[in-house]
């Protein structure tokens, strides 16, 4: 959910080096109208991982840049072949994958990847003892086996038909991680891999720096050096953007469109699963009342905060499914209205107070929403939705914070948090609603029990039916009508504005985005493939 879950730990990263404000200044390139062609650039972001292990969680959903997986996605979200040779052959009813492994391939220190590094890899992360949060994404996993050097069987508990999804997850080297303390080694910041790029250096809230793998088996890439300049504050990312400091940078959509005039940039719209939602305790007086969330799901303005913060660049949520998806649940969605949420509290005993605040049983509808400290886009959609809750009677006091104070007080306070996951339903909805992972870091932050969606996520993940799996996922969606642990606000999609100095590489095509998760602007962005990216012509360069 929030930008540090694994989804803390994957902020899924990316790649390249450099110091800083040197790579976009002292070799400008055509960009910058002065030179050749360049082989560097400099991105700003806005999250930074907690880890580089993908024993911890970090390269889960693939594209970590520093590794690989098995599969990979293609720029429209379809699996292709990385590190096997080719896509899985499924077999016994679902129950067993079997991966062939690509010939030649070796880690940036040149030892030869193996079938054993992928049974170390997976064996680890379910090993009860090792740190990571997504363990339970791999629960249909029974066992993992090599078969010689170039063969991987993998065999299920139960018919997981997302499975060959989850093996886009990046592989550790066991020659260098099983040496160690898995959870606390050196290789969690000092990996090895056999990605595109190799990590040179990471300053911890400042940048992460990389250079270009030689010899990685795709092809060395033509950006040399990257590095990805951490800059959690909108404006700063702006500024320094306007500056010259950086060569692209995601932005949100007032602070973007602020370049549309710049023919030397172009800005990147990516489709998006990422959603903005409120968490509503279960442990709060008010938060925890089903008559308070339910008047909350409607009192908000949905359409207006699209409209206004966001310029149109997304769309309402109603829950972690974007309207758009074909799991989305017809019919599920809530219509703005004030009138119905003043009557749900009316009903349920919440009268107004002197002051325009509801009471009941001496208990004022008032509670704080947190929000991450220099991020534009959370504080203006907790203070629309502070103001559409107020107009109902209930009182929301809004607070910036680091997650270092954020997290100790979620099981009580609410939280403008984010998630979202492309891709099977079951990746984002169980990590978000399972009872059983409340206060479990950042998955379940409002710690929603409901047995019936409990339920629904365990029929939806254990089956290969679609029409099963469709009407599981319907319930889960269906029970957040009547119970919404969550106020789901919008689905945003990532804007980011870039020099238009490079190509994608196939024949000068122009830069391309995926459809992206929650954790943007890292593994995600018109540099999700980098390593493909090619200089422009000084005479293809707008100037």
């Amino acid at each position: 959910m929030a930008a540090r879950s694994v989804r803390r730990a994957t902020a899924a990263i990316l790649t390249g080096a450099f110091a800083l404000g040197a790579a976009a200044c002292t070799n400008p390139g055509p960009a910058g109208g002065t030179g050749g062609p360049k082989d560097s650039a400099v991105v700003g972001i806005a999250y930074e991982p907690e880890t580089l292990s993908p024993l911890l969680g970090y390269g889960k959903d693939g594209n970590s840049k520093i590794f690989d997986g098995l599969l990979a996605f293609d720029a429209d979200m379809k699996l292709r072949p990385a590190l096997a040779a080719k896509l899985p052959h499924i077999s016994d009813g679902g129950l067993t994958y079997t991966y062939t492994l690509r010939d030649g391939v070796t880690f940036s220190d040149g030892v030869p990847f193996t079938a054993k590094d992928v049974v170390f890899t997976y064996r680890t992360i379910l090993d009860p003892r090792t740190n990571n949060p997504s363990r339970t994404e791999l629960d249909a996993l029974k066992s993992v086996e090599a078969v010689g050097d170039d063969t991987v069987v993998f065999r299920l508990k139960y018919p997981y038909a997302p499975f060959a999804e989850r093996t886009v997850h990046a592989i550790a080297p066991e020659h260098v991680a099983a040496k160690q303390d898995v959870n606390t080694g050196a290789f969690t910041t000092k990996p090895i891999g056999t990605g595109p790029y190799v990590l040179t250096g990471w300053s911890k809230g400042e940048k992460l720096t990389f250079k270009a793998n030689p010899s990685y088996w795709n092809g060395a890439p033509a950006v040399k050096k990257f590095t990805m300049a951490i800059i959690k504050d909108d404006d700063v990312r702006a500024t320094r953007l306007r500056a010259g400091d950086l060569d692209g940078a995601i932005l949100p959509p007032n602070l973007a469109a602020g370049f549309a005039a710049d023919k030397g940039k172009k800005t990147y719209a990516a489709k998006t699963y990422d959603y903005r939602t409120v968490t509503l305790p279960t442990h709060h007086p008010v938060t925890g009342d089903t008559a308070v969330r339910r008047a909350l799901d409607i009192a908000v303005d949905r359409q207006a905060m699209v409209d206004k913060i966001l310029e149109g660049a997304g769309k309402p949520a109603y829950g972690p499914v974007p309207t758009d998806s074909p799991w989305f649940a017809r019919g599920t969605e809530r219509r703005h209205d004030l009138a119905g949420a003043v009557k749900i509290l009316d009903e349920a005993g919440w009268k107004p107070g002197p002051d325009g605040i509801r009471v009941r049983n001496g208990v004022r509808a008032s509670f704080p929403l947190w929000y991450l400290s220099g991020d534009k886009l959370r504080q203006d959609h907790a203070l629309a939705y502070a103001s559409d809750a107020k107009k109902a009677g209930v009182e929301i006091k809004t607070q910036a914070g680091t997650w270092e104070v954020i997290e100790p007080r979620m099981k009580t306070d609410a939280v403008l948090a984010g998630g979202g996951s492309p891709g099977d339903p079951d990746f984002d909805q169980y990590l978000l609603l399972k009872s059983s992972l409340a206060g479990d870091g950042f998955n379940n932050m409002a710690w929603y029990d409901n047995k019936t969606v409990d339920k629904a996520l365990d029929e939806g993940r254990r089956t290969d039916d679609p029409a099963k799996r469709k009407a599981a996922y319907d319930t889960v969606q269906r029970e957040l009508v009547k119970n919404p642990g969550y106020t789901f606000l919008t689905h945003i999609d990532h804007l980011y504005v870039v020099n238009d100095s490079w190509t994608s590489g196939a024949k000068g095509a122009p830069l391309t985005t995926q459809v992206e998760p929650h954790d943007h602007g890292l593994a995600a962005g018109p540099w999700w493939n980098v390593e493909a990216w090619k200089p422009k012509s000084t005479g293809d360069t707008k100037k």
